[in-house]
């Protein structure tokens, strides 16, 4: 089977195509189909998946590698295999939509509608079948099993994230992120990047529910502490211009935000039911930096 190689990217797809050759050319009734696997990289990725483009360029995407498999009646299964240069940033791109029930593929799986998703190491892996009948769902899942157990490693998730407090954090909401517009398909926050987000922070986000109430909260470790403080300041001025002596402000909408700051790291609550949750988040958020 041939490879083609787009925009001069060969440097970029080795580790890619370590894992094209480990790939077997059929798996029970489905086999590649005849013709060329084809790699992407951060600018030819658009001619591939125009809409989604700037999701994996968000997440630092090295580059894509594609196949398609099909069994011969018809129907097709697209494999995408995205190496994300890090195991934090594939672990990042798989949050960012996390709709579907859980599987025990790779280091963690969701199924919905046709589409296997999952991570391992550096690799995001996308399993998506054109139509969902018996024989393509066992199909993407076989094929999903097969790719996972060619990713020999394991990786680990962001530091970040592992810093959220645990009690009635929601897990099919954590999200890790670099990007304000990544930050601004789950939360609005503006336009602008108040934050000074970009590809040297990294952010976790997480829904929480607990007996007070529901509430939002975001983690920012910066590089460096000159950095958190304009963030932190940018926010306090355009965000919470109205918030009392402890940080804390009642929004437009009925519900509390507060900020802080700890080192390098900057906790922002959005939407608490009350002052009171948006306190204690806070300050569970400090102990958890401590």
């Amino acid at each position: 089977m041939g490879v083609v190689f787009l925009a001069g990217i060969k440097a970029q797809a080795d580790g890619l195509e370590n894992l094209r050759l480990s790939l077997p050319a059929r798996i029970n009734e489905w086999s590649a189909e005849p013709g060329e696997d084809r790699f992407f990289d951060r600018e030819s990725i658009f001619t591939y998946i125009n809409g989604a483009g700037e999701l994996y360029r968000a997440y630092n995407m090295r580059g894509c590698f594609s196949r398609r498999y099909s069994n011969g009646r018809g129907a097709t299964i697209i494999l995408d295999l995205f190496d994300m240069g890090s195991s934090e940033d594939a672990f990042g791109v798989f949050t960012h939509d996390q709709d579907g029930d859980s599987l025990d593929i790779g280091q963690g799986a969701l199924y919905r509608a046709g589409w296997l998703s999952f991570w391992k190491d550096r690799f995001f892996v996308s399993v998506y079948a054109d139509a969902e009948r018996a024989e393509t769902i066992r199909g993407v899942k076989e094929l999903g099993r097969a790719v996972a157990s060619r990713i020999k490693t394991e990786g680990s998730k962001p530091w970040i994230v592992s810093r959220l407090p645990q009690r009635g954090v929601q897990p099919k909401t954590v999200r890790y992120l670099h990007s304000h517009v990544i930050l601004n398909s789950h939360f609005y926050l503006s336009d602008d990047n108040l934050l000074h987000l970009g590809p040297s922070t990294h952010a976790a986000l997480a829904m929480y529910k607990r007996i007070e109430g529901d509430a939002l909260l975001l983690l920012v470790m910066y590089p460096e502490s000159a950095l958190a403080a304009k963030g932190y300041g940018s926010f306090l001025k355009h965000y919470l211009p109205d918030r009392d002596s402890g940080g804390i402000a009642l929004l437009e909408n009925g519900k509390y935000s507060g900020a802080t700051l700890k080192d390098n790291v900057l906790i922002v609550v959005f939407d608490a039911a009350s002052r009171e949750l948006a306190q204690t988040l806070i300050k569970e958020s400090v102990l958890e930096l401590s």
